[in-house]
C-alpha cells in the first residue's frame, strides 16, 4: 500500500545467473489490468491517507529517497546522493541530472524544496505532516542541491523522506490548478495528477476504473538501457466484491487481484494458470473501538471501561479466529506494531484466549452476564471482514455480548469512522516507514489522531512519544517504546489480532509485480508475457 534494481540486492543475488536458466527478457508494452477491492480518494501525496492512494503512491510520485525492496531499508530516488553531517542536523542531497515531470518539464530544486515545505507545514500538510515536523529550515544550491536544516534531531527522518508523502510534485501545475485556497487547489490537481513516477494518470471515472499511462521521461532503466516501465498502462477495475474478483480472474478478464480471501488460498495456489502469492507484510489486522463514555448518538458506550475491552479481548480466541479467517498463514498480533517493526516489544501473544477472566472483568465491570449490544462496521462484499464478525459473534455470545454486524461501502465507513461516528470496526495497518513512529504517533499519541480515533488519552505515553522523536540513543528510544506499548496493552483500546501477509493472485503471465512489505504496490518492473 511497493522496481528490477529494486529488487536485485534482495531478491536476484550476483551469482543467480550461474545457477539458474536465463530467463527472457521482459516483453515491453501491454496493458495490465489490475482488480481493486475500492478506488483511490485523493493522488495528491500530502492529503493522501488511505492504503487505496498510499500504495500506489510511488507509481506517481518520486521521492528524494526509496524503500528497499525488503521495507527495512533505503536507496536512492530523485537524488542520486545524499550525506547527512556528524550531529544529523543537516542533509545534504544532490539531484540526478536532467529530470523530468510526466508532462515533460524540468524537476527543479526549487519544486522539491516547495513539496517539502507544503508537506511539513501545520496548516498545509495533512495528518502526516508530523513525520516532516522536525525539519526547520530547507534551502537550494545552485541546480542540483536541496539542504534540508533540522530543527531538532530525529532518528526517523531519513524513512520520513522515502514516504509517499514527501513525493515531489511540480509547483507550477499544482500553484494553477483550479481554486482560491492551497487545499483547493491541492484537490483540483489530484483529480489529474502530475509527478515523475514510472506511471502518471490518464483517466479516472471515480468507483469505476483508473488507468495510468507509461511515463516517456521517467529517469531509472532496466537492464538492457532502455527505460522503464515495461508495461504501456495499467488499468484498475474497482470490484468491491471478493469473489467477483477471482471469478474474473479466472475468467482472464484481469490479470492480477489484491485481497484474496484467505480462505481462498489454496484453491488459487492449485488453480492451472494463476499464480498465488502471499507476499511478507508489515502489516496487522485488528479491531478499532471507540472508548469514549458516549457514542455520537448520545448511548452510553460499555467499551469506555478498560475492564470491558480487556475482557472482549480475553473472549476473543485468537488461534481460532487465524484458523478461520487466514486458514493458520498468520500470527497472533504480539504489540500494536506489527511484530516486524524495529523496536516492537514482543512479550508474547496478546490477551490469551480466557473465558474465566473474561467474565470476571464483565461481572467486576458491572455486566455479570454480559447483556449489552456492540455494533461493528464492515466493508461490504469483504469475505475476510464477513469471517472475523461471524467468528467473533460466536465467541462474545458466550459471555452474553451480542456483536451487530453494520456493512458499509469503503468511503461511508472512513467517512462515519473519521467523525468517530462508530462504536466498532474492522481494521488493518500497514507500516509505510520502517520505523515505530509512525504506528505510533497514530495509535497512542493522542494529539496526533484522538489515538487512531479510539478517543483514548494516557498522558504519560503521549510525554514518551514526544520524547522518543528526538532521543537518537536506540537503548533509551527502545525503552520509551517498551513503556508505551506495556501501557496502551494494559489499556487495550482495540480488539488485538494477527500480523498477516498481503495475498496477491495474478495471472501466470504476468511477472515481477511486487507488493514491499510497507504495502506499496510496485509495476515498475511488471510485464506480461506476450
Amino acid at each position: 500500500m511497493k522496481r528490477r534494481d529494486l529488487l536485485l540486492a534482495s531478491l536476484l543475488p550476483t551469482m543467480a545467473a550461474f545457477a539458474a536458466p536465463a530467463r527472457a527478457a521482459p516483453h515491453r508494452g501491454g496493458t495490465l489490468i489490475f482488480a481493486r477491492a475500492m478506488d483511490s480518494l485523493f493522488l495528491d501525496p500530502v492529503h493522501t491517507a488511505q492504503n487505496a492512494d498510499i500504495w500506489i503512491s510511488l507509481n506517481l510520485y518520486d521521492t528524494l529517497l526509496q524503500p528497499s525492496a525488503d521495507g527495512k531499508g533505503l536507496q536512492p530516488g530523485l537524488a542520486a546522493e545524499h550525506s547527512v553531517s556528524e550531529d544529523g542536523k543537516i542533509l545534504t542531497f544532490r539531484l540526478r541530472p536532467d529530470l523530468k515531470f510526466a508532462d515533460g518539464s524540468p524537476i527543479t530544486v526549487r519544486d522539491v524544496k516547495w513539496s517539502l515545505d507544503r508537506a511539513r507545514s501545520k496548516e498545509e500538510g495533512g495528518e502526516f505532516a508530523f513525520l516532516l515536523s522536525a525539519i526547520g529550515s530547507i534551502e537550494t544550491q545552485g541546480e542540483d542541491t536541496v539542504i534540508i536544516n533540522m530543527a531538532q534531531s530525529d532518528p526517523a527522518i531519513l524513512q520520513a523522506l522515502a514516504t509517499f508523502n514527501a513525493g515531489v510534485v511540480p509547483e507550477k501545475l499544482l500553484m494553477a490548478a483550479a481554486g482560491d485556497t492551497l487545499l483547493e487547489k491541492s484537490k483540483s490537481f489530484a483529480e489529474k495528477p502530475v509527478g515523475s513516477g514510472p506511471f502518471v494518470v490518464e483517466s479516472w471515472r471515480r468507483n469505476s476504473e483508473m488507468v495510468l499511462k507509461r511515463n516517456p521521461y521517467y529517469w531509472k532503466e532496466a537492464d538492457d538501457g532502455q527505460k522503464l516501465p515495461y508495461l504501456d498502462a495499467i488499468r484498475f477495475v474497482i470490484i468491491p466484491d471478493d469473489a467477483t474478483r477471482i471469478l474474473k480472474l479466472k475468467a482472464g478478464e484481469v490479470d492480477v487481484t489484491e485481497f484474496v480471501p484467505y480462505a481462498r488460498v489454496a484453491e488459487l495456489r492449485n488453480t492451472p494458470g494463476i499464480t498465488m502469492t502471499l507476499f511478507p507484510a508489515a502489516q496487522v489486522h485488528y479491531f478499532t473501538m471507540n472508548n469514549r463514555p458516549t457514542l455520537k448518538d448520545g448511548t452510553k458506550n460499555p467499551l469506555a471501561d478498560q475492564r470491558v475491552r480487556q475482557a472482549l479481548n480475553y473472549a476473543t480466541n485468537k488461534e481460532a479466529l487465524i484458523q478461520v479467517v487466514t486458514h493458520g498463514v498468520a500470527k497472533p498480533a504480539r504489540s500494536y506494531m506489527p511484530i516486524a517493526t524495529p523496536m516492537a516489544y514482543d512479550g508474547g501473544p496478546l490477551y490469551p484466549y480466557d473465558l474465566a477472566k473474561a467474565k470476571a472483568l464483565l461481572a467486576e465491570a458491572g455486566y455479570p452476564n454480559g447483556g449489552f449490544e456492540v455494533t461493528c462496521m464492515a466493508l461490504a462484499g469483504n469475505a475476510d471482514d464477513a469471517a472475523k464478525l461471524q467468528t467473533l459473534q460466536q465467541m462474545w455470545s458466550q459471555v452474553g455480548v451480542k456483536l451487530k454486524i453494520e456493512q458499509l461501502e469503503s468511503a461511508t465507513r472512513l467517512a462515519r469512522f473519521n467523525a468517530t461516528d462508530f462504536q466498532m470496526r474492522t481494521s488493518l495497518w500497514t507500516n509505510d516507514l520502517n520505523d515505530p513512529k509512525q504506528i505510533t504517533s497514530i495509535f497512542a499519541y493522542y494529539p496526533a489522531r484522538q489515538s487512531n480515533r479510539t478517543g483514548w488519552n494516557d498522558p504519560r505515553v503521549n510525554e514518551l512519544f514526544e520524547q522518543s522523536e528526538h532521543e537518537m540513543d536506540s537503548e533509551k528510544r527502545t525503552a520509551m517504546y517498551k513503556e508505551i506499548q506495556q501501557r496502551y496493552y494494559e489499556a487495550a483500546p482495540i480488539i488485538f489480532g494477527m500480523d498477516v501477509p498481503y495475498p496477491i493472485a495474478m495471472s501466470s503471465k504476468v511477472h515481477d509485480f511486487v507488493q514491499i512489505p510497507l504495502g506499496n504496490n510496485i509495476f515498475i518492473n511488471a510485464y506480461k508475457d506476450a
